[in-house]
């Protein structure tokens, strides 16, 4: 579904922001471009549907060169849903849902059976919702319409970029439950970038851990676990074990409260 082949951005500060990346995706699957805040996850991410422009290196969707598609046909044909939603204020959330559909000249009863589908698809029923404007939803409410917006126009390909950062953690795990739902109901190509290692254990077929721009492992969350191969790897590995290590030992402690404390 996607290759990278010797995917490189430069800017002019020097050292290149994603250097020498090669990676394919197969269809169906759900790939977690993990790592630390300027690794490059990002950039590469907006290089897939050409918000970004690769200095050197090819990328293909669905068997195609980027670089030969339309722009603007590209975008459409890929769902993108990033942590600052970008809902447009002035729009209801039918409008939102359905600007796609709009564009790509849908007859309008069309899509007021795609927006009202998809509303009901993301918990959102379209009588309490349609005509409402996004400053009067919630946070977790304005990231279900984002995914029903980008799910609007059928992608079989969809880019994530921190989708579920800026949630409060009920909200998230909710919603991430909800997505993995919508991805293998639909059997969705996900490509998508988190700094968050339990996010990525638990929602990734594969993850790919990059630093510097560069790629320093690839494997399945089980994998990644039990071989690392790198110490940094390794590093963001610990960090879930750690955390269950402590949580075990409160609950232990709060079961036998004469244990000492973690």
């Amino acid at each position: 579904m996607v290759i990278l082949d010797k995917i490189c951005k430069s800017y002019n500060s020097g050292r290149p922001a994603v250097d020498q990346v090669s990676f394919s995706v197969e269809a169906g699957e759900l790939v977690v471009l993990l790592g630390e805040s300027g690794c490059g996850k990002t950039t590469l991410l907006k290089m897939i549907n050409r918000l970004i422009e690769p200095t050197s290196g090819r990328i293909e969707v669905n068997g195609q060169d980027v670089r030969e598609s339309r722009t603007v046909e590209l975008r459409r044909s890929i769902g993108y849903v990033f942590q600052g939603i970008g809902l447009f204020p002035h729009m209801t959330v039918a409008e939102n849902v359905g600007i796609t559909p709009r564009l790509l000249g849908w007859p309008q009863e069309k899509i007021t059976k795609c927006v009202d589908e998809l509303l009901d698809l993301v918990h959102l029923p379209p009588g309490d919702y349609r005509q409402r404007t996004p400053d009067e939803l919630s946070g977790g409410q304005q990231q279900r319409v984002g995914f029903a917006r980008a799910l609007a126009a059928s992608p079989s390909l969809m880019l994530l970029d921190e989708p579920f950062g800026a949630l409060d953690p009920v909200t998230r795990d909710r919603l991430q439950q909800e997505f993995a739902e919508i991805h293998r109901k639909f059997e969705l190509t996900v490509v998508m970038v988190t700094h968050d290692v339990g996010e990525a254990l638990l929602m990734a077929d594969r993850i790919i851990v990059m630093r510097d721009g560069r790629i320093l492992r690839s494997g399945t969350p089980g994998e990644l676990l039990s071989d690392p191969q790198d110490g940094y790897v390794a590093e963001l590995m610990a960090t879930p074990r750690r955390h269950i290590e402590i949580l075990e030992s409160l609950i232990h402690q709060d079961k036998n409260p004469n244990l000492p404390s973690p």
